[in-house]
Order: C-alpha cells, then structure tokens, then sequence
C-alpha cells in the first residue's frame, strides 16, 4: 500500500496541488479539511475528512484509521488585515491547529512535519534578498501565527522526535498546467486575481498603494512563485527529511522580483484589455522590496523554482478565470 501523507487545507489553493504532486510521487494524500474556504471537488487524489485540525478526537480518529507517515500542514487563515482585526481567531485557528496536530502526531508516531509557513515572519526587511538568518519581526498576528507554529515545531521535534520543515513561501501564483485544478484557487485576495478581475469589468481599477518607493518604477517589488513549484518544495522537503536531513525552516520562492506596477503591465499584455490603475497611500508595514534568498533550499532541499516567468503565472490563471 501506498505510504499516506495526511494533508490538512488539501482542498484549498496550495494544497490542492501538493495533493495531486504527492499522488504522482506515489504516496496516498488524505485530506483534512473543514470546506470552509477549500472546495470538495479539488480532493481527487485521495480520501477527504471533514474536519477541522483542532478537533482532537476527531484527529485522534484519523490518525488511527491511516497512520500517516508524514502530515503537510495547510489549514489556516491567511489574512493580514483580518488577524489584526481579529487576533484571537487567528492565534486560535493557526496556532491552535498546529498543536493539535502536532499532538496527534506524537501519539500516533507520525514521524515527519512539513509546515506551510510564510515570509511574513520576517517582518520589514533589512536590504536585499531576505535569507532564512534574517531577524524574525512579524508585524501582524498572521505573521506572528506561523512564527509561533515554528517554535511548536521545534519544541516537539525535541520532546517527541518529529523531524520538520518550515516552509517559507513568498507570493504563490499559478495554476496547474493540466488544468486539473484551475477553478481551486477559488477568490484568492492576491495581486493577480485583483488585477486580473478588473481586466474581466468585475471591478473598476486596482488599487496601488503607493507609487514612491525607493524602487525602479515606485511600486512595491514582490516575488512570485508558481504553486506547481511550491508543490514540489513540499514533495523535496519530505525526501530530505526521510533521508536524515535536518529540520528547519527554509524560504520557497524564485529570488526574482516583479513590481505590482510590471505585474498590472504583464496582465494587460495577456487579456489584451486596458486595465485601470489608481494608486492610494502606502499600506503600513508594506515593504519596498521583499525577494527571497533561495541558495538554502537550494544546497538543503535540492529545490529551485523552474517557472520563472510572471507573465505566464498570470495567464495561467486568466486561464482560469475565462474558462467557458
């Protein structure tokens, strides 16, 4: 039988696609997911519990009925500005949902923990590309959030031998290529699908906030990674950690950077349509330029993004979005 991998948010945007990458590299994905953002259709390569991962019994259940060798933690909410608003929901659903897997695993044996984390954790940053060294400022309870599930890990890697990866994402982009999963990145709140909503005449113009920032064209530099090369980052993180590798936390992007004013060009260039621009104020704490430093999951995880282009992130998911 196929080794199981139990995947919490499996029916969401990035673990949709880790779901479908560990099917093909021959594991079983279980799903846990509460459908409360995640869609039912996306779990197509493997079973689906309905549940959600601070349930306890419910997890203890589970855990007992596949055994898995590894859980790949998705499940969570994702939003800066709602975990300001509301700091104890986010604190309780992502911190909370970590421990209790982490719990579970410790009772079950489960071995192996793979985090979906966020370059959040590292707050404002201080130069260029940001390594995994760089100081550790969240300036939101989101970012906050997954810096706490990383200590958990690390705690329970000492108390209960749980080998884990954190991984640091930038900002997922993409769509599968086969189209297999084009309509489960469902009204992600992105860059993309909000520029590339206004080119559909759902909305008016997108919104840039701010156009002076010490950079070439004065918008906010970001790096965009396509979530089939995430899936993979997932699918590397588990194999170095099966073969002895060392837990830690490694970022998962491409060390490009695209400006939010070359990524409203790009989606104009794809659509074909004029798409509206106005700009507002700065947004606090937006950085200037957050791109990752990649060289680590490089030399660690034998990882590196291969689709590099910002362009075709973007028409894959206008793809997606004129779809008949």
């Amino acid at each position: 039988m196929s080794e199981v991998v139990l995947v919490t948010g499996g029916a969401g945007y990035v673990g949709s696609h880790v779901c479908k990458a560990l099917a093909e590299a021959g594991y079983l994905p279980v799903t846990v997911d509460d459908l409360s953002s995640g869609h039912r259709e996306a779990v197509r390569w493997g079973p689906l519990e309905v549940a959600d991962v601070r349930d306890q019994t419910e997890l203890e259940r589970i855990f007992a009925a596949y055994r898995p060798l590894a859980v790949f933690h998705f499940a969570g909410l994702v939003r800066v500005d709602e975990s300001i608003e509301d700091p104890g929901r986010y604190y309780d659903t992502n911190v909370g949902g970590t421990l209790a897997l982490l719990s579970a695993c410790q009772g079950a044996g489960t071995r192996y923990f793979v985090l979906s984390s966020s370059a959040a954790v590292y707050g404002v940053p201080q130069g260029g590309p940001i390594a995994e060294d760089h100081p550790t400022r969240p300036l939101s309870p989101y970012g906050e959030s997954k810096l706490l599930s990383e200590r958990l890990l690390a705690d329970f890697e000492e108390s209960a031998g749980i080998a884990h990866c954190s991984l640091r994402y930038f900002n997922a982009a993409g769509l599968d290529a086969d189209d297999d999963l084009s309509w489960s990145q469902g009204q992600r709140p992105h860059l993309i699908p909000t520029v590339l909503s206004v080119a559909r005449g759902a909305r008016p113009a997108v919104v840039i906030n701010g156009e002076d920032y010490p950079t070439e064209d004065g918008t906010c530099v970001r790096d965009f990674v396509h979530v089939s090369d995430l899936a993979q980052g997932h699918l590397r993180a588990l194999e170095s950690l099966r073969a002895g590798g060392p837990s830690g936390a490694w970022n998962l992007g491409t060390g490009r950077g695209a400006s939010v004013r070359k990524v409203v060009e790009a989606a104009a260039r794809v659509t074909g349509r004029e798409i509206a621009v106005d700009f507002g104020p700065r947004r606090p704490g937006d950085a200037s330029f957050l791109v990752a430093d990649v060289t680590a999951a490089a030399d660690v995880l034998a990882w590196s993004a291969e689709r590099l282009s910002v362009e075709d992130m973007v028409a894959d998911e206008w793809r997606w979005m004129t779809r008949e």
